[in-house]
């Protein structure tokens, strides 16, 4: 049963960029999370469960958003920001700092943004049920995600 798992070897960190669902999996997620320069890189992609690693520039944000169907669990792995949710676009009344090890859980239907407020790139990893982005999904900038996904 062994050989039917994949395993990242580590040579495939530094420039992990591709997804690997929905087969068995195994990672180091801390390194592939640190290792990651690209703004979004869908690391595992399931029928009900996805994976992505983030980088957010100093001064830069996740950009305000909305999943009605979609929990989201986002854990810092290094840097600190500000992570801003509420029930409407205009009323973000929850407003917290974050750090590294922190965990942000945005249920469905939750406008929500973080925001980059420290010195370093604001490396994290995210957690979608179900799904938010295309298997493979890859965004170098958050331009570039914004052009992909319309906005």
């Amino acid at each position: 049963m062994q050989d039917t798992w994949k395993m990242c070897p580590p040579q495939c960190l530094p420039h992990m960029q591709t997804d690997f669902g929905a087969e068995p999996f195994v990672v180091n997620i801390n390194k592939a999370t640190l290792n990651n320069d690209n703004y979004r890189t869908a690391l595992w992609t399931g029928k009900h469960l996805q994976l992505t690693t983030m980088n957010i520039p100093v001064g830069n944000d996740i950009g305000l958003e909305v999943h009605p169907n979609v929990d989201q669990l986002l854990r810092i792995e290094d840097g600190n920001g500000l992570a801003l949710m509420g029930d409407k676009e205009d009323n973000l009344t929850f407003r917290r700092p974050v750090f590294d090890d922190d965990a942000i859980f945005i249920p469905a239907g939750t406008w929500h943004n973080l925001v980059n407020v420290g010195s370093k790139p604001l490396k994290l990893y995210s957690v979608y049920a179900p799904p938010n982005h295309p298997w493979g999904t890859v965004h170098p900038t958050k331009e570039i995600a914004e052009q992909m996904e319309g906005h």
